[in-house]
């Protein structure tokens, strides 16, 4: 398409449509391109490629009057040369944006200059789709423009993949514009170049000016190269972004923030972009903070408790012998109490344990240490990877106190040889301790009476931790089995 306002409807000549096709064909503009020395397609061939180019094509002399479409502007339209020829173009466009489609190639031929414009045309079957038209002069070696030869070109895919992406872009604002975190996104050489307006806001920053590299100049100085190693890393390998950093606000105030990214890959596994966000988590990390002070101040005032009793305990041992033997006893399971406590009470990274802190194979370690031997086989302990806090710290304690202190007493760690194994496994919802005595004296069968030790165990089996507690009473030395719910050693 092309065309011009009604004074340029002239026929000058009276020249069809047909006659200017022909006339072109047989004389070709002068080229200040040389030809080379070869065949070149013959005129009728020019015809036949012209005819048959895959997108629509037309003529017009240097006023704009159209002289030749080839058959695709034809099939296309549903329109013979004769209908066309001149400004007939005019009756194949969209009445609304005919105005500025005249406006703007009547600009285009005063001008003298190529011309580019997307508008509709119908079709034969009478629908409107997009073409993308481009419109260039072509000139003889005086500079003059000769002719204008345009194309039109579909792109109705184009169009609504644009339209589908426009609103999709548009869906994805609304959505991380209302989220309540900040949220941002990278190429995928981390090249920063969006965030939403959470960011801008807890900021303060000019929109654009935090692009490429600028994020990091928001960052405490003493947590830059740390997030800038971490963000390396994760560019580096794919793998996913998770950091805690101190953030400026808009108001220089630096609060602790989370950041974390995962990358969007596409069907081959290549990384397309990373899509990020910034969750502010000070006010948390302050309670958590206050509160971890709280619990350490109470664990260590428990722990002086314990420190008391024993201390009361030995003055009343010192002062009347006879209780002596009983007393030991009870200060042995106040230690054993103190050592369970000191396991499963809350720690710092200063205070941790050097083994792990949350797993029965520490606890049992712990309890069993004072009759340990220093290549540590004396007491060997094979335990699955068991969670225990305190809620069953303190029964447990309890309960390898008396076997330990019992066989060191009467049992295999009474002699020299003597050594016992421990056993966890974790059998559905159930735990499966054992503790298997060997190479001490001989057993002659099961006491004739129970203790307060044997009562204190089965109290703290049965009635805490609402298991059950067998023991053989082997020749070769004390078998015990305890079963208990794997939910009642730890709070979940």
């Amino acid at each position: 398409m092309a065309g011009g306002y009604a004074p340029w409807k002239q026929k000058a000549d009276q020249v069809t449509a047909t006659d200017h096709a022909q006339a072109y064909w047989r004389a070709p503009v002068a080229s200040a391109v040389p030809i080379p020395d070869e065949p070149q397609p013959s005129p009728a061939e020019f015809r036949l490629i012209a005819e048959h180019l895959p997108t629509l094509a037309w003529m017009a002399r240097q006023d704009g009057y159209i002289t030749w479409y080839n058959q695709r502007w034809h099939d296309y339209c549903g329109t013979t040369p004769e209908q066309m020829e001149g400004w007939g173009w005019q009756s194949v466009h969209d009445p609304a944006r005919l105005p500025a489609v005249l406006a703007g190639w009547q600009a285009a031929i005063a001008a003298g200059e190529p011309w580019e414009m997307v508008f509709p045309l119908r079709g034969a079957d009478g629908v409107y789709r997009p073409f993308l038209t481009r419109v260039t002069p072509l000139r003889d070696d005086s500079g003059a423009i000769v002719r204008w030869l345009g194309v039109n070109t579909e792109i109705g895919a184009q169009v609504r993949a644009e339209a589908a992406l426009e609103a999709s872009e548009a869906k994805f604002a609304v959505l991380t514009d209302t989220m309540p975190q900040m949220v941002w996104s990278t190429r995928p050489d981390g090249h920063h170049d969006y965030y939403n307006a959470q960011w801008y806001a807890f900021t303060g920053m000019a929109v654009g000016s935090t692009d490429g590299a600028g994020w990091n100049d928001m960052f405490h100085p003493a947590d830059r190269e740390r997030a800038w190693e971490r963000w390396r890393q994760s560019l580096a390998t794919g793998e996913p972004y998770e950091i805690e950093y101190r953030l400026r606000r808009h108001d220089g105030v630096y609060r602790w923030t989370l950041g974390r990214a995962l990358p969007v890959r596409d069907e081959d596994g290549r990384i397309t972009r990373w899509i990020g966000t910034c969750t502010d988590i000070h006010d948390a990390k302050q309670a958590a903070e206050h509160n971890e002070l709280l619990s350490r101040e109470l664990s260590h005032r428990i722990k002086n408790i314990f420190a008391v009793l024993s201390g009361l305990l030995s003055l009343s041992a010192r002062a009347e012998p006879t209780l002596r033997p009983g007393l030991r006893d009870l200060m042995a399971r106040v230690a054993a109490l103190g050592r369970a406590h000191d396991f499963a009470r809350p720690h710092s990274e200063h205070s941790a344990p050097d083994f792990p802190g949350d797993r029965l194979h520490g606890l049992l370690a712990e309890l069993v240490k004072p009759y340990q031997s220093d290549d540590g086989h004396r007491v060997a302990i094979d335990c699955d990877d068991i969670l225990v806090d305190d809620k069953g710290a303190t029964p447990l304690a309890l309960v390898f106190h008396e076997l330990a202190t019992n066989s060191a007493k009467y049992g295999a760690l009474s002699a020299a040889d003597g050594r016992v194994e421990v056993t966890a496994r974790a059998d559905g919802d159930v735990v499966r301790l054992r503790w298997t005595e060997a190479g001490g004296p001989a057993v002659a069968g099961a006491p004739s009476s129970s203790g307060f030790g044997t009562q204190l165990m089965t109290l703290s089996v049965e009635a805490q931790l609402g298991g059950r507690l067998e023991r053989d009473w082997h020749p070769n030395g004390l078998r015990v089995a305890i079963t208990v719910p794997k939910a009642h050693l730890h709070r979940g």
